[in-house]
């Protein structure tokens, strides 16, 4: 294999496509070479290499250091000097270069080449001593701290007591006497601490810092990085040894950091900062305060394009070649060296979300990309960010606890711990934050009243996670780093700190993170260039998008985000409003048929109303009602001070009703007496749903209203019992017709949400009485992986991280398990039936990778939280347009 690529003299060996053997870094310089642009010459050591190193105890490929030696030579003929020539010093730097960006997370090293003989060599070369001293103290630290493992805060005391000493601000004002001194002194504290002495040749120089570069590759901040964005570890990195350039040379000497386009914004303007006579660690480590680089109202003569105007019209001229060439917008790197202005980097700019909709939508106006490629610019994921609140980038914070980002937005207020005290606060215009171990179905009143949730427990698909993310409030899930007590109204942090009821808090949902007081945050807004991507998204993919709505304002929201009907309401969360839960818990705790039936009386007409005003708000579009499914123990209250009123209410004694909550209480619910089995063994339960379902169908008809019901049962786990209840839902909804004598008779569907292994592998059987399937994925992922959703937050994050999982199969589909049950249902179910209906309703819904995989098995549609359902819209085209350009996964792919 090919193990260095050099560049350099207007010729690269590698290109702008090469990344993954050059790395993003590499491959940019490569490109940047063949186009003319002024790089200092250097070479690239592969990404193989660094593979090779990690597989074979830190040993390179045989022939490497040969092949080096000859790149090495090449850049010595193209610049005119010697690496460790005294006379005429070649200086490099050596840096990092991933395949994707990862900004400061490895390592670099300026300078290198000096020792006493050379940085002589560099004074005489350049007429200048001070600043030959300058490059010779930064390299002594820079490779103390990433090679040879002396913390660089130990040089730092020497130049601060030197400035100290000559009375003077800033680094480039220390005389040469005074570096020469710095030197000195590093030197020592790298024998002292090491041991051995720092190494004068600038052979060993150049292979410590290539070793250093690649095992920074594992460096904890690195690997942090790469979870967060899942940049697999197999890529490793590449290593460019490139001339040095010197922006620190005197006034006519600069070094910046620049943009194409704003990444804040996106707006099209040139933007950057930049430093005279310094070098490049100087603009980003904040010991001197950058400079605008282009001329505005604040500059006052400051700006480069003031102070250096033919380099800074030269770095125009390279940064619009340079976008117009890469077809997006250009993160860059320079320095000017005594008037001469040389690229170091050119990369795809970060930028947040709003810029990346703005910059895509506006280069397809330009005639740069074409909508396809516009819609692959934008992270579908990202989208959240635009759809609620977040924190003010320049805002300060303090960080007392982490947790999941379970629901993206921001949130400040005041701590509670119960939901009704949550509610009473908001009704007097107070903000607060719901605090609870784990959220129930109970405390819906108080979530919603709340401007965040945070959980101790959890994950996220948990109750909280679920529920904030279809109400579009922030959460925080699972964070373990607190403990809630209840009693006390505090929670302590992992130190012990406490923090009561009334503190001040905030909230990111997108980062899972808890800070102390308030922090700033930035109103979402909808752009036009927003809506303008959207519609194109609609224009390109296949599957449908709906929503997972409980409420008519959460049927408003999703069709106000493009959502094409409801994939799921869930009827369970209409029982929890005050004036309906006593007769749902009366229901309950009924001894007998009569007791529950009285009590479902009471709650017909209420659920009946829900229905009304759902199916107004969806005219013309699909809504799907799930029947009961969670265990009926989760209605009743836990506090016997609300049992013995109920009693009282019911006419019953105390004690009679203790024990009925006694005997319905489950030692595995999830696994228990829920969803269909509710429905064969308490038929009246389910009559009074449907009941309600078809009376709500019958008063929107007739109001001119296009309603669209598909009734789906849950957790059926064989043919007979959706036999059953298809049976029982299809008489009392022609009961209902009949009565009302409607013509034509509404068009009904009845399916059901296929959650349970045994359902996947008898869908043949199921689908005989099934109109549609609706794979349930949290549940599917419970059962097929053998996991509480709510309990294994203790332990997956160690399984993802040690490689037992690749992600978290509650937040990502895992394609190899719970999607091969999916694939098994789809293929028996189609069997049976043909033309059947298949969507996904759970959390996976809209979640990219999982919405991919949805489209690869071909189903019609997917349905998420009504605030998700942008990010589905772009993902779903995203899919079909990676399919269309042969770029799509195979159905198993876990990538």
């Amino acid at each position: 294999m090919k193990n260095v690529y050099a560049f350099g003299g207007g010729k690269a060996d590698g290109s702008k496509d090469r990344k993954d053997l050059l790395g993003g870094k590499g491959a940019g310089l490569a490109e940047m070479t063949n186009l003319g642009i002024p790089v200092p010459p250097g070479f690239t050591i592969s990404t193989e290499v660094c593979t090779h190193f990690f597989q074979n105890g830190s040993r390179y490929p045989d022939g490497l250091k040969e092949d080096v030696q000859k790149a090495l030579a090449r850049v010595e003929e193209l610049v005119g000097t010697r690496f460790g020539d005294p006379a005429n010093p070649l200086l490099v730097s050596v840096r990092s270069g991933a395949r994707a960006s990862m900004p400061g997370m490895m390592d670099t090293i300026l300078n290198l080449g000096l020792n006493d003989r050379t940085c002589a060599g560099l004074a005489r070369a350049t007429g200048d001593e001070r600043f030959a001293f300058d490059a010779f103290r930064r390299f002594v630290s820079m490779y103390a701290d990433v090679v040879l493992g002396v913390k660089r805060h130990r040089f730092e005391e020497l130049l601060t007591a030197a400035k100290k000493k000559a009375a003077v601000k800033y680094d480039h004002q220390v005389p040469a006497e005074a570096l020469r001194e710095i030197v000195d002194g590093s030197r020592k504290i790298v024998q002292e601490q090491t041991g051995k002495p720092f190494p004068e040749d600038p052979h060993d120089q150049l292979w410590g810092a290539v070793g250093a570069v690649f095992e920074s590759w594992n460096n904890e901040r690195a690997i942090t990085y790469r979870k967060m964005y899942e940049i697999p570890d197999s890529w490793g990195t590449a290593v460019n040894v490139q001339a040095m350039v010197f922006g620190n040379l005197g006034d006519t000497s600069a070094t910046g950091v620049c943009f194409s386009r704003d990444p804040g914004s996106g707006e099209r303007k040139f933007f950057g900062e930049y430093l005279q006579n310094a070098q490049g660690e100087d603009v980003v480590a904040g010991i001197r305060t950058p400079l605008a680089i282009t001329k505005g109202p604040d500059t006052a003569g400051e700006s480069m394009q003031e102070r250096m105007p033919d380099a800074y019209g030269a770095l125009r001229e390279v940064e619009a070649r340079l976008e117009t060439h890469f077809k997006d917008m250009q993160d860059m790197e320079f320095t000017v060296q005594r008037g001469k202005l040389w690229l170091l980097q050119t990369r795809t700019g970060k930028r947040t979300a709003r810029a990346a909709v703005r910059i895509a939508v506006e280069m397809v106006q330009e005639g740069m990309i074409d909508k396809e490629t516009a819609i692959l610019r934008v992270d579908a994921t990202s989208i959240d960010q635009l759809l609620h609140p977040t924190l003010d980038p320049k805002a300060k914070k303090e960080v007392i606890a982490r947790g999941l980002p379970a629901s993206p937005g921001a949130a400040s207020g005041r701590v509670v711990f119960t939901p009704d005290e949550a509610e009473r606060l908001a009704q007097r215009g107070q903000a607060v934050i719901l605090v609870r171990t784990e959220t129930t179905p109970e405390d819906i009143h108080g979530m919603k009243a709340a401007r965040g949730i945070l959980t101790a427990r959890g994950g996220m698909t948990s109750h909280a996670a679920v529920v904030a993310r279809g109400m579009g409030k922030c959460c925080v899930a699972g964070c373990s780093d607190i403990t809630v007590d209840y009693v006390k109204e505090v929670f302590f942090d992992i130190q012990g700190k406490e923090y009561r009821k009334g503190d001040l808090i905030t909230l990111d949902g997108s980062a899972g993170e808890v800070m102390l007081g308030e922090v700033q945050t930035i109103p979402a807004t909808m752009t036009d260039e927003f809506e303008t991507l959207m519609t194109w998204a609609d224009g390109c993919r296949r599957l449908g998008v709906r929503a997972n709505a409980d409420t008519p304002l959460d049927a408003r929201t999703a069709r106000e985000f493009g959502a094409q009907g409801i994939g799921l309401c869930r009827t369970e969360h209409m029982f929890f409003e005050t004036e309906r839960i006593s007769a749902v818990r009366e229901m309950i705790l009924s001894s007998d048929e009569a007791g529950r039936r009285a009590a479902l009386a009471k709650i017909q007409p209420m659920q009946r109303e829900d229905f009304v005003a759902i199916f107004r708000e969806m005219n013309g579009l699909p809504v799907t009602i799930r029947l009961l499914d969670p265990p009926l123990h989760e209605f009743l209250p836990e506090r016997d001070e609300e049992l013995k009123g109920l009693a009282v209410g019911m006419g019953v004694t105390f004690e009679t009703l203790r024990r009925r909550r006694e005997a319905l209480r489950e030692f595995n619910p999830m696994l228990g007496h829920r969803g269909c089995r509710l429905g064969v063994t308490y038929p009246e339960i389910y009559e009074v749903q449907i009941r309600a379902i078809a009376e709500a169908v019958v008063r929107v008809q007739q109001e001119g209203v296009d309603v669209i019901p598909e009734i789906m049962i849950p957790l059926v786990a064989t043919a007979e019992e959706l036999r059953r209840m298809r049976e029982l839902t299809v008489r009392i909804v022609e009961e209902v017709f009949a009565a009302a004598k409607v013509s034509p008779p509404p068009k009904y569907t009845v399916g059901t949400m296929i959650e349970l292994p045994r359902a996947c592998v008898r869908a043949d059987q199921i689908a005989v009485y099934a109109d549609f399937f609706s794979f349930g994925t949290n549940d599917l992922t419970q059962t097929g992986f053998g996991l509480s959703r709510d309990d294994a937050g203790k332990f997956l994050p160690a399984y993802v991280e040690m490689g037992v999982l690749p992600k978290d199969p509650f937040v990502a589909l895992d394609r190899e398990g719970v999607g091969a049950l999916m694939e098994i249902a789809i293929e028996r179910a189609k069997k049976t039936r043909p033309d059947i209906k298949l969507g996904i309703c759970g959390e996976h819904g809209g979640e990219p990778s999982s919405i991919e995989f949805c489209h690869s098995l071909g189903l019609s549609y997917v349905s998420c939280s009504p605030f998700r359902v942008p990010v589905a819209r772009i993902a779903a085209a995203q899919a079909a347009i990676r399919e269309k350009r042969g770029e799509l996964g195979g159905v198993h792919s876990t990538a």
